[in-house]
């Protein structure tokens, strides 16, 4: 089932970059099993995002990956970590298969 359709001007509203992951800690207060990650957007800085990937990934496999977030959503507190973006991905039950540009890119440009 899909959602309803949206216009042009409500997909432009959104702001997604490609961003790099330099720092992974397990987020031990979350509710359900999950990362914390540090992700460099280039000029935009590092930000900060609460990520469930545990099902598919190890700490260490996600340090230098690319992944592409959304970077305009408003800080949302969980547990006792500020979450500052959106990292996408594929999601089948608990497992998230991140989206992640084929060829390095620079971090922070934007997904159009």
């Amino acid at each position: 089932m899909t959602k309803p359709p949206i216009t042009w001007a409500d997909f432009e509203k959104i702001d997604i970059r490609i961003g790099t992951i330099e720092k992974v800690e397990i987020f031990e207060k979350a509710k359900k099993p999950a990362y914390q990650l540090w992700i460099n957007f280039g000029e935009l800085g590092t930000k900060k995002t609460s990520a469930q990937l545990t099902e598919r990934y190890l700490p260490e496999e996600l340090l230098e990956k690319q992944v592409v977030a959304v970077v305009n959503f408003p800080p949302k507190q969980i547990a006792n970590f500020m979450s500052e973006c959106l990292v996408l991905g594929a999601v089948e039950g608990k497992d998230v298969i991140l989206l992640e540009p084929m060829t390095r890119a620079k971090n922070g440009l934007p997904i159009a």
